[in-house]
C-alpha cells in the first residue's frame, strides 16, 4: 500500500512540472494513506529531471521521517497541519505558478468572475492573512499550515480546494495527489483569467452567486449532472 502511494506522489509531481506549475524545483506534492497515518512527499530540493518513486520520503503525522534516505520537503509541516485539519483530503499540490501566486503577493483573493471558476471553486479563492514574525521565527512552515486553517474556520476545504498564503502561494488540495494537481492546474488558469479580467475593467463585479452556485452544484451537488455516471452507480 505504501509503495503505492509513493509512486502515485511521484506521479503527481511530475505531473506538476508536465502542467507548467514549477520551474527548478519550486513546488512539491504529497498524499497520505489515512489508515495508517503515513504521508508521502517530495523530497526537498531534488530536481525533478532526476527524481525517482524511490526517493519520495514517508513521514509519520508529526512530521517525523519513518522511511526514505533523503530530506523530506521543507514545506512538510505545511502539509501535515493541513492533513490533520482537512481529515478528507488525499493529497496536497504546493507551486509557486505565476499568476496564482502574483494574486497571494498583492494580498488579495481571487474572485468568482465566471463559470469556469464556479465548476471548481465554490465562490473566491481565500487569501489567508500575513504570518507575523513571531510565527516565523517560533515554526514557519508549520504555523503556515495553521494560517491556512484558520483561515478555513467555517468554510469548506472540500468546496474550495486552495489557499493563497499571503506573501508566499497557493496550497492546493484534493481527494488525491493528482486530483490536487488538477486543482492547482484549474487555479492558475482561473488566476490568470481574473488578472486579465480586472486589467480590462477594474471595477467588475463577481459574477452573480445564482450563476455560480448553479455551475458549481451541477458538478459537484448531491444532484451533479456533470460527467457521467460511474458503474458503481448503476449498482
Amino acid at each position: 500500500m505504501l509503495s503505492e502511494l509513493k509512486e502515485s506522489v511521484f506521479k503527481a509531481n511530475l505531473e506538476l512540472v508536465k502542467a507548467g506549475l514549477v520551474i527548478l524545483t519550486f513546488g512539491n506534492v504529497s498524499g497520505i494513506d489515512r489508515r495508517q497515518g503515513i504521508v508521502a512527499i517530495k523530497p526537498s530540493g531534488v530536481p525533478y529531471d532526476s527524481l525517482k518513486a524511490d526517493d519520495i520520503v514517508l513521514v509519520d503525522l508529526e512530521g517525523n521521517v519513518v522511511e526514505g534516505r533523503l530530506n523530506p520537503s521543507s514545506d512538510t509541516p505545511t502539509h501535515v497541519e493541513l492533513y490533520k485539519a482537512f481529515s478528507k483530503i488525499g493529497g496536497i499540490a504546493h507551486a509557486h505558478s505565476e499568476y496564482a501566486t502574483i494574486f497571494a503577493q498583492a494580498r488579495r483573493e481571487i474572485p468568482c468572475f465566471g463559470t469556469t471558476h464556479a465548476d471548481q471553486f465554490r465562490g473566491p479563492v481565500p487569501l489567508t492573512r500575513l504570518i507575523v514574525e513571531a510565527e516565523v521565527v517560533e515554526d514557519y512552515e508549520r504555523n503556515t499550515g495553521k494560517i491556512i486553517v484558520e483561515r478555513f474556520a467555517g468554510l469548506d476545504p472540500l468546496e474550495l480546494p486552495a489557499a493563497l498564503v499571503a506573501g508566499h502561494g497557493p496550497f492546493v488540495w484534493g481527494w488525491t495527489p493528482a486530483e490536487a494537481v488538477e486543482n492547482a492546474l484549474v487555479l492558475e488558469l482561473v488566476a490568470k483569467m481574473a488578472y486579465g479580467t480586472c486589467a480590462l475593467d477594474r471595477n467588475i463585479a463577481p459574477l452573480d452567486r445564482y450563476i455560480q452556485e448553479k455551475h458549481y452544484l451541477r458538478k459537484h451537488g448531491p444532484q451533479a449532472t456533470y460527467g457521467q455516471r460511474k458503474e458503481k452507480d448503476h449498482d
